[in-house]
């Protein structure tokens, strides 16, 4: 099917309302749009690019914890939460007791993150593998009520207090199933001549349209994108989150997602995806460039402490994954007293490598400023 002549749905008159029945997407994908020969050429190159950064750069994962970090952070604040990046890498026992939910809403994502990742090692991408996804996504907090880890079995919307309001109205549940199916057949039917870029920006849109839980469906929907490229070898690492751009442009995000079901305008949404992954990919490599810098120089700087630069080495590694610490996990990261502990800091603090964020005499919380503000612009 060319994208020029695509029709998304049609409308399905209910009681009171009306749901929109997307059109199945396993077929071939043709267009004849010159852009999206270009985007899609220039979004490989910098996909390519970014995941070689990943294969050479030693003890990647401690780094791309942040990356998990910052996509939890991002995508749930598209839905509402406002827990700040500062604030998402903080033990839960820092975090004011008023901002805990928001908090777990975001290290639910990023426990699902994980889940799914280690997932794909045995069982391939699969409406399965979302389903589990799902339900630690809503484990313990706003929607574990509403059918965590299954599919829905009544009606949902999206916007508006209720369906005579509503700004869309995904399909009827009972073609749930049948729909996740054929989305489910897109990611492995092999007969198909189509790029991963193409189905991994087509599978989030019908995965957005058909919207097949009652809770966290954006969420998903945008874990899916590196849960595809990972399981189909497009990326070694889970380096490519889009939540970021997404979030910095929340209203051409939504629009364009409207304007597929509204006017079959699925090449304006792809153009808007594939444009998505060059800036992400671009934007991802430049980071690991620049940590990259920041370690090198880190690690001089804690060389000149001395005696402790072991201990403080240790304590900077663990900082790569826990930017913001206390004494108490320095005690219990590097199995060390109390005393030892507080003089870590406080030798790391006048190196210039943390900054102590409290401003108190107890409980007091050191960030490593550099390294966290690259997550941060």
């Amino acid at each position: 099917m060319k994208f020029e002549s695509f029709s998304a749905g049609a409308w399905a008159s209910r009681y009171q309302y009306k749901s929109f029945e997307p059109t199945p997407v396993n077929h071939d994908w043709t267009w004849e749009d010159p852009t999206i020969h270009v985007l899609l050429e220039d979004a490989t190159r910098a996909l390519g690019e970014l995941n070689a950064f990943s294969l050479i750069v030693p003890d990647i994962d401690r780094f791309i914890r942040m990356h998990v970090v910052k996509e939890a952070q991002k995508s749930s604040r598209i839905e509402g939460t406002q827990t700040g990046i500062d604030e998402a890498v903080l033990s839960e026992v820092h975090v004011r007791p008023e901002r805990r939910d928001d908090w777990r809403e975001v290290h639910n994502y990023i426990d699902a993150m994980s889940l799914a990742i280690e997932r794909l090692a045995t069982l391939p991408l699969s409406n399965r593998l979302l389903c589990e996804t799902h339900a630690v996504l809503m484990r313990g907090v706003r929607g574990e009520h509403k059918r965590p880890g299954e599919f829905r079995i009544s009606q949902n919307w999206i916007g508006g207090s209720s369906l005579t309001d509503a700004a869309f109205i995904p399909p009827h549940h009972e073609g749930v199933p049948e729909l996740m199916a054929d989305l489910e057949q897109l990611w492995h039917n092999e007969a198909l001549q189509v790029p991963h870029l193409i189905r991994a920006a087509i599978s989030h849109y019908q995965f957005e349209t058909i919207h097949p839980f009652l809770d966290g469906n954006g969420r998903i929907g945008r874990l899916l994108i590196p849960l595809y490229l990972i399981s189909h070898g497009v990326l070694a690492k889970p380096s490519l989150y889009l939540s970021d751009f997404f979030e910095r442009n929340r209203a051409s995000y939504y629009d364009a997602l409207m304007r597929v079901r509204q006017s079959d305008d699925l090449l304006h949404w792809v153009r808007f995806f594939l444009r998505g992954v060059l800036e992400t990919a671009e934007n991802g490599r430049q980071l690991f460039q620049q940590i990259l810098t920041l370690r090198t120089e880190a690690e001089q700087r804690v060389m000149a402490i001395g005696r402790r630069s072991a201990n403080a080495r240790k304590l900077l590694e663990h900082l790569y994954r826990q930017p913001v610490v206390a004494a108490a996990d320095v005690t219990e990261t590097l199995s060390v007293s109390n005393p030892t502990a507080q003089t870590l800091l406080r030798a790391l603090e006048e190196c210039g490598l943390l900054v102590e964020q409290t401003g108190q005499q107890r409980d007091r919380l050191f960030r490593f400023e550099a390294y966290l503000s690259l997550f941060t612009k």
